[in-house]
């Protein structure tokens, strides 16, 4: 199982989390976002070198945190 990628994209694609993601969030270097959408919760990391950790992610009954 791969777990870093060079695009938030592809990160988010292996887990099927593409449709959850915010228009217009952007990731830092060196920076973990987390949120909640749709039912569930997201936190990604994106490394000092511009690469994507996997997603991790599980269901939640928080209102979405974003916008």
């Amino acid at each position: 199982m791969q777990n870093w990628f060079n695009t938030l994209n592809d990160a988010l694609e292996a887990e099927g989390l593409v449709d959850f993601w915010p228009m217009g969030l952007n990731i830092s270097y060196d920076q973990t976002v987390q949120f909640a959408s749709n039912g569930k919760w997201i936190s990604v990391f994106r490394d000092e070198t511009g690469r994507y950790e996997r997603p991790i992610h599980y269901a939640t009954r928080m209102e979405n945190t974003f916008g």
